[in-house]
Formats: C-alpha cells, structure tokens, sequence
C-alpha cells in the first residue's frame, strides 16, 4: 500500500515537472510584436536567456508585466522603458541609434494610409521619406510631435504638429494648401449646405470660389476641416468672421446685403409678437419694398429668434423698430397703436 502511494506522488511530481516545462518551453519562445504598417519585430527568449544566465527575473516583471501587457513606443524606450532599459549603447545596442534599427525592424516599411470621410485618402510613403531622410527614422519616430498624436487636425499642422513639422513651406511644401498632393484622387468639395431654422439653406458652392482662390485662403484660417466646426452667427459676419472676412463689401459683396445671394429662394416671414396690448405685427414683404435687409440686419436687429425685446419705451427713444418709426422716417411709435397692435 504504501509503495502504491509513493508511485502516485511520484507520477503527480513527474506530471507536475512536464507541465512547468511545457509551460517554460512555451513562454520562451520568440516573441512577435505585430506592427501595423511594417514586418514583425521578433524578440529572441533564447538570445537574451543565454546573455542573462536563464534568470527570468532580470525582465520580469521590472520591465514586462505578463499580466498587464503594455505597447511601448519608441520615445519610450529612448527614455528607458521597455527594450530601452538595456538596450542603451552600454549593455547593448542603443534604441536611439539610427544606425542599429535594422537590427530589430526586419523587411521594408509599408506606406501608411489615413482615410478621411469626404477627402479622399492621404498616403504617407516611407519609401519616399527615409531615403531623403538618409535612413534616420527617429527624425520622426523619436518625435512625439510628429508620432505621439492621433487624429491630428489639419488646423493642429499648420502649427507644427504631425506632417506640420516638416511640411512647412520651409524644409517641404506647406500642408496649408497643396490638398492634391497628399490626398490623391481627391474631387472637388461639393456644395455645402448651412441648414437653418426660419431661414432658407445658405449654399457655398466649392466649385465656384476654388476657380478664384486656393484651399489655403479659406482652411484653415477661417474654417477647420471638418463637419460640425464652429457656426456664425450673421453679426459675427459683419465683423469680419467667417464668409465676412472676404463678403465686406470691398474684396466681395457684403454678408450685410442682398440675402437672397447666399440664401436662395429666401421668402422672410411675418413676425408676430404677442404683448400684454395684443399682437403686433412685423410685414418682411411691405418693409423690403422700401428698404434693403442690410438696413436693418444687424445693425438694429440680429438674425435670429429670442434676441433681446425691446419696450415702447426703448422705442421712443429711438431703439428696435424707433430707429426709422420716428415720426420723420416713418410714422411714430408714439402714435396710433392699431397701426401695429391688433388691439
């Protein structure tokens, strides 16, 4: 009995030791850590197991948690982590030495691509950039600036960020402008619509400006490149903001002026206003036979619903609808009140 026991501890510490060295034969085998746009980079357990004595414990798990793996970038290794730990041009090849990528990044880098709704794809070419470069990747990969950021703005290159930080008119072709030469295929934008509430759709026609200026004029000094940036209000307009900037009345019609050129098909609506004294009533269609909108938009009234209400009193002294309803211009607000209040 008791040496039947002895053979089955026997046959658990035998199991036991195969499974440990399964599992030790398992994680000392090359690791690849997957790169999206360039081969494999292959770390040799065998290698640096031999260099090290087979003690584990040198990298884990002071460099590497299994249990809370993490990606390392470049800059990162540079400054010590990961790889960079030992591999700092003492123990071994420094991370931050040009000359030695090739030792762990194997093949040729793949072109990257940046798909963006609306404008076509922009290619980023290794093949083009590490010639003229002279084989120095950290020039961009050791440079958080230009890696170290997703989803960069056009706006956020102009000021040195990402491609920015090259292609600034100076060392290569600025990114404000030049659209063609990075998004390749890319159509004219087509009309774009402003949708607004108690106002015809404003269109801004693309094709129309783009035969007078170029990209740059406009993007990104007065609009970011994308859906849902800032809106205007037409008073913003008037102050040289947005479509203002060139519709002053000097380099291009005033955005204080003939509605119906930006708002086609533009038919404004009666207003009415309910006061403590009945409705009153504002005719766009008798006021715009006498006179243009720029007389009064915005001058004396905003473009928009819930603007500040004036009193009869402000009114008499020459505010909102007292500015021409001044017993002079036209008859006084301090008359007939029928005339406007459907008493």
């Amino acid at each position: 009995m008791k040496m039947r026991l002895n053979g089955v501890v026997t046959g658990i510490v035998s199991l036991v030791l195969l499974v440990a060295v399964v599992a030790l034969a398992k994680e000392t085998k090359d690791i690849p850590f997957k790169l999206k746009n360039a081969a494999p980079v292959i770390f040799s357990h065998d290698i640096h197991l031999k260099k090290y004595n087979n003690n584990c414990r040198i990298c884990h798990i002071a460099l590497f948690d299994l249990k809370k793996p993490k990606r390392f970038t470049m800059l990162d290794m540079e400054k010590g982590k990961s790889c960079g730990a030992c591999h700092t041009g003492m123990k071994a090849f420094s991370v931050a030495d040009d000359s030695q990528c090739v030792r762990c990044h194997k093949g040729t880098a793949r072109p990257v691509t940046y798909r963006m709704k609306g404008a076509g794809e922009a290619v980023f070419s290794h093949e083009v950039h590490v010639p003229m470069l002279e084989g120095k990747c950290r020039t961009c990969h050791s440079n958080r600036d230009i890696t170290g950021g997703r989803n960069v703005t056009m706006a956020q290159m102009e000021k040195g960020k990402s491609c920015g930080a090259c292609h600034n008119d100076k060392m290569a072709f600025t990114v404000a402008g030049n659209c063609g030469k990075c998004h390749k295929g890319m159509t004219p934008p087509k009309v774009v619509n402003f949708k607004m509430k108690g106002v015809a759709d404003a269109a801004f026609s693309h094709e129309f400006h783009l035969g007078m200026y170029k990209c740059n004029e406009c993007h990104t000094k007065l609009f970011a490149y994308k859906a849902g940036a800032k809106r205007f209000t037409m008073a913003d307009m008037d102050k040289g903001k947005s479509c203002g900037a060139c519709h002053n009345g000097k380099d291009a019609f005033s955005s204080a002026g003939d509605c119906g050129k930006c708002h086609p098909g533009l038919k404004p609506a009666k207003l009415t206003y309910k006061t403590s004294v009945g409705e009153a009533y504002f005719d766009h269609e008798i006021h715009l036979s006498m006179f243009k909108c720029a007389d009064c938009h915005t001058k004396v009234f905003k473009y928009r619903k819930g603007s500040a209400p004036a009193t009869m009193a402000d009114m008499e002294k020459g505010k909102s609808c007292g500015v021409c309803h001044n017993g002079k211009d036209a008859f006084s607000v301090a008359d007939d009140c029928v005339k406007c209040h459907n008493m």
